[in-house]
């Protein structure tokens, strides 16, 4: 999953001074900014961006608890508290020495967020508390000061921590750009994608299909991948072939019929009928590189399609296609190949999973879709 970036602009300097810092967060996709209590309002003026404040201030999204000494049992009442108010809590400890970091694994059980704080060892600290906390369902965040900092803390123990508190004073406001960015390469998947050979083609008459239009331009041999059986999804090209009928889309694949599978980041599938402006979906090239994006519209409409079946190692592997020249699927050479044009013996890329999904998710059982 994405890791997350906090950027702290709580320290004792003027607004004035500090707002730069926070509209660059707002500006780079950071996820949340920490600020002071009295200044939550001004932050949501300036955009939509998750807010971080002292328990105490109004209208903050994450309410913040800093553990300065071991004895933790007054923190843990007042996480309790908060979190039968409704409301999401953040501990932040700084982890100075092994007692602190006992205190962190301690608090860390019962809050939402974990903020450690580590001025001394980096790693080991980290490693330690991410092996206690792992399942525990609390986000670990680690405070770093510049991008080098963010990555260690993000592969430490190859998990790693959920994302990292910046503090960006001493870089500047840049900094917070270069840790996003680094943190959206780190999400790219690649997934193994092989070629399976086109058994038969034909018309199956008219249903419901999806065009996915996403917030990302794609080029010329990305799609996504979509099937009929979770374990064999189709790499369908997505619309940017020039056409002398059609202008390209190329933030467009027309993906199928609205039963079908459709793979997501982390691992996960949804039918093409639940997918909706603001989700996310799995970008992927003819090499497996995946990228995420987010979805700005979903079009049904009523056309006539195509059944598509294909085998590979006696499975065999189906999904429904708009019955058009401009909907593609991707040959094992890597390049588009239209539906309408199809035969026999053609081999196109498939992603396949030896594995069930049970709402989405992957779970090791056995299934068997026709």
């Amino acid at each position: 999953m994405p890791k997350l970036v906090w950027v702290k602009a709580d320290w004792d300097e003027p607004w004035e001074n500090r707002r730069p810092f926070i509209s660059a967060a707002i500006e780079a996709g950071a996820d949340a900014v920490l600020v002071k209590p009295e200044e939550v309002k001004k932050v949501l003026e300036l955009g939509s961006i998750l807010v971080v404040a002292d328990a105490a201030a109004p209208g903050a999204s994450v309410a913040k608890l800093t553990v300065e000494k071991p004895n933790v049992d007054e923190t843990l009442r007042e996480v309790s508290k908060l979190q039968r108010e409704g409301k999401k809590v953040a501990v932040q400890v700084e982890v100075s020495n092994k007692t602190m970091e006992r205190a962190a694994v301690e608090v860390g059980r019962s809050a939402d967020y974990l903020i450690a704080v580590t001025p001394n060892w980096k790693v080991i600290p980290l490693e330690n508390m991410i092996a206690e906390l792992h399942g525990s369902g609390v986000k670990v965040l680690a405070g770093v000061r510049d991008v080098d900092e963010a990555k260690l803390a993000v592969e430490t123990l190859e998990r790693g921590t959920d994302g990292v508190l910046l503090d960006p004073r001493e870089r500047g406001a840049e900094e917070i750009k270069k840790v996003r960015e680094s943190f959206d390469q780190l999400a790219t998947e690649h997934l193994n994608l092989v070629p399976v050979k086109i058994k038969n083609v034909r018309p199956v008459g008219s249903g419901d299909r999806a065009c996915v239009d996403t917030t990302t331009l794609m080029k010329i041999g990305e799609g996504m991948l979509v099937g009929s059986q979770a374990s064999g999804l189709f790499l369908v090209h997505s619309e940017t072939l020039p056409s002398e009928f059609v202008e390209p889309r190329p933030f467009r694949v027309n993906a199928g019929a609205v039963h079908a599978y459709i793979r997501l980041p982390g691992e996960k599938t949804k039918y093409i009928s639940e997918l909706g402006a603001g989700d996310e979906v799995l970008i992927v090239d003819a090499r497996g590189n995946a990228r995420t994006s987010v979805i700005g519209r979903v079009k049904i409409e009523r056309r006539p399609l195509l059944l598509v079946e294909a085998e590979r190692d006696g499975e065999l592997y189906k999904t429904l296609l708009q019955n058009a020249e401009t909907i593609n699927l991707v040959g094992k050479d890597g390049g588009p190949i239209s539906v309408t044009k199809l035969k026999p013996g053609d081999e196109v890329l498939v992603f396949i999973e030896r594995t069930g999904r049970h709402f989405g998710m992957k779970v090791e059982e056995s299934l068997i879709e026709r």
